[in-house]
């Protein structure tokens, strides 16, 4: 198939986009994947500048457009009144029939107006919006918002839900495509229709355009009333919404945790807590919202009374025709049809500006880690690291690292070790500018990090956790997200290295894929710990970045495989710079340097068996896991 290019993602026209290619290439007059300029602005007119840069000149059009078709409306009700005060004119039955001689042309000219010029406007108009305006405005706004969204910083994400924050985006984007939907229909089509309204009606008499013009004002300050208050409930019950989407999330995500301690009514009642506070600020909006809609229905039937009885009134005076009369039903019935459409789709508007205003809370906090303007992009390092009196606190009084230093050089391994909470993890973090130093710098080939840039730093670093992230995508997949232009060959050496290759023929999804195709559930819950952790290994392995991190990335393999795998490590680890983090301490005998922390510092430092000579802390980490496994052989031999 024909292939086009959105921004730089390359996308396959479908069958029916080819045979309507003219009009597929009409709903690309909105590029849906263009980058917006800077972060998203935290106040509502501003943020509507920013997620619409770009489109203004489309949504111009769109409204040119929506206000042709509403003066159409306005000319039909004139042309039907027209035509009864026309036929009448002609008297008898012989008098009508010249109208469709005399007035061939006049007759032509309303049906062409009638079958062509209006179901054309129309159509446009729907087109526009729904090939134009819907279907590039959703993509365009959460492509924006999750673009931001991405670069945050891990604190960020900490601090928060994941799948609220997933929700945001897509509430905000569906909201403001809702809000620009909306405003393009009642600034065309019903502004046009108001104001065309009043000039038709002055025509008969200016007091029924004077009377329209009345009942338009006291439209606007009903609706100015109550739309403001509307915000700010529909901002409550958005906020509350959220609130118990995040807590679904959080009890589904650790379900495991749940059904082990037997929680489940716990969770339950967690839920129906948050539930209760939506159902209070839903009840508080739709009480409001029901006042409005019955005093708007209530202004909206007045209309008709007054302005057919005007024109009755009128009539009956001479000064206005039957034609009038008819003009005038039908504009006081269309108008008062509008105007509860008007009055709903505003609510609409309203209730998603609230949607919106409690989007931009969550989505529009700049990036606390963001790249200098002059900051490089090194296509190769040694991977010689250096932390310089460094002091991060994770926000809290007690320091995690407190002016700490350490270098590393070039092909150097070492070790840290010490209790939970020493800072091994963090001093890893660090260095991946996961979280940004509070004091003194680190430095990677004596470039300060903050210089640069972030993807940059990343590419030349290699990260194995603990915890380790699977996506819901095949084993494939998740392998070559080290290396994403990697052959299948390359995959599939990474992952005998990882000792990988002994399981994954084996898995099997649920829509029969099988072995690297097979995918592995979200965050890899398809698979034990110890095979996250091969497949994470098989990552880093197939990256091959110079700088090589291994935060306890053996914990979750068993004796046999964690051999294995220390055997492959020996071979990946040659000619990389290495940081081992490790609780078992048998897997980092053979490091250059070992390192001991305790509350940000280091407190000792050289090879095992210099460590173990000392008879410090590490002597005492040691004895404790080496006594241990001696019990332990102990039992097993007397069994």
């Amino acid at each position: 198939g024909r292939i086009r290019i959105c921004s730089t993602l390359p996308c396959r026209l479908t069958d029916t986009q080819e045979k309507l290619l003219p009009m597929f290439r009409f709903s690309e007059w909105i590029d849906a994947f263009a980058w917006a300029d800077g972060p998203p602005p935290n106040t509502l007119v501003r943020f509507f500048k920013w997620s619409l840069h770009g489109t203004w000149r489309v949504l111009l059009f769109a409204l040119v457009i929506a206000l042709c078709v509403g003066a159409t409306e306005i000319l039909s009700a004139y042309f039907i009144g027209w035509s009864i005060d026309y036929a009448l004119a002609q008297g008898t039955e012989e008098g009508v029939a010249n109208v469709f001689s005399s007035g061939a042309a006049i007759f032509i000219g309303l049906a062409l107006f009638f079958i062509v010029l209006r179901p054309a406007l129309q159509g446009l108009n729907a087109a526009i919006s729904a090939l134009v305006v819907q279907a590039n405005l959703y993509p365009l706004v959460l492509a924006r918002l999750n673009r931001h969204t991405i670069g945050q910083s891990l604190t960020y994400f900490d601090d928060d839900f994941a799948g609220r924050i997933a929700q945001k985006e897509q509430q905000t984007a569906k909201a403001l495509m809702d809000v620009v939907m909306e405003s393009l229909n009642i600034l065309g089509m019903g502004l046009s229709a108001i104001f065309g309204s009043m000039i038709l009606l002055g025509t008969i008499d200016g007091k029924l355009a004077v009377i329209l013009l009345a009942w338009f004002i006291t439209y606007c300050l009903l609706i100015a009333w109550f739309l403001p208050r509307i915000r700010r409930r529909a901002k409550a019950r958005a906020g509350a919404r959220a609130v118990v989407t995040g807590q679904l999330v959080d009890t589904i995500t650790n379900i495991s945790t749940v059904k082990l301690f037997a929680h489940g009514n716990f969770e339950d009642q967690a839920a129906l807590k948050a539930l209760g506070t939506y159902r209070g600020t839903s009840i508080d909006f739709g009480t409001l919202t029901a006042w409005f809609r019955l005093l708007l229905m209530t202004l909206a039937g007045i209309l008709p009374v007054t302005l057919i009885g005007g024109a009755l009134w009128y009539w009956s005076k001479g000064t206005a025709t039957p034609g009038d009369i008819a003009a005038a039903g039908l504009v006081a019935s269309r108008l008062g049809h509008m105007s509860g459409w008007i009055s709903f789709t505003a609510l609409g508007i309203f209730s998603n500006v609230g949607e919106i205003e409690d989007g931009m809370r969550t989505l529009s906090p700049s990036h606390q880690i963001v790249d200098a303007p002059d900051a490089i992009t090194p296509d190769t390092v040694k991977g010689e690291v250096a932390f310089e009196n460094v002091t991060f606190t994770y926000g809290q009084e007690k320091a995690a690292l407190h002016e700490f230093n350490l270098t590393i050089k070039a092909g150097e391994k070492i070790a840290l070790v010490g209790a939970s909470g020493a800072g091994k993890s963090t001093t890893a973090s660090l260095l991946m500018r996961l979280y940004e130093v509070e004091g003194g710098r680190i430095t990677l080939d004596g470039h300060d990090i903050r210089q640069i840039t972030q993807d940059g730093l990343r590419s030349q670093i290699s990260m194995v956790t603990q915890e380790t992230a699977m996506f819901n995508r095949s084993a494939r997949e998740n392998i070559r997200y080290g290396t994403p232009d990697a052959t299948d060959e390359q995959v599939e050496s990474a992952a005998f290295r990882a000792a990988a290759a002994d399981f994954i023929p084996d898995l099997r999804d649920l829509k029969g894929r099988e072995g690297y195709d097979a995918h592995l559930g979200e965050r890899g819950v398809k698979l034990s710990g110890g095979q996250r952790q091969r497949i994470a290994l098989a990552r880093a392995i197939l990256k091959d970045a110079p700088v090589l991190i291994l935060d306890e990335a053996t914990s979750a393999l068993d004796s046999e495989v964690e051999a294995s795998i220390q055997a492959a490590l020996q071979d990946v680890m040659q000619g990389k710079t290495v940081i081992a983090i490790a609780h078992r301490l048998s897997t980092i005998e053979s490091m250059d340097r070992i390192l001991v922390l305790d509350e940000g510092r280091i407190i000792e430092e050289g090879s095992h068996h210099e460590l173990l000579a000392r008879n410090g802390q590490y002597s005492r980490f040691w004895s404790r896991q080496s006594g241990g496994v001696a019990r332990l052989a102990a039992v097993e031999s007397q069994r």
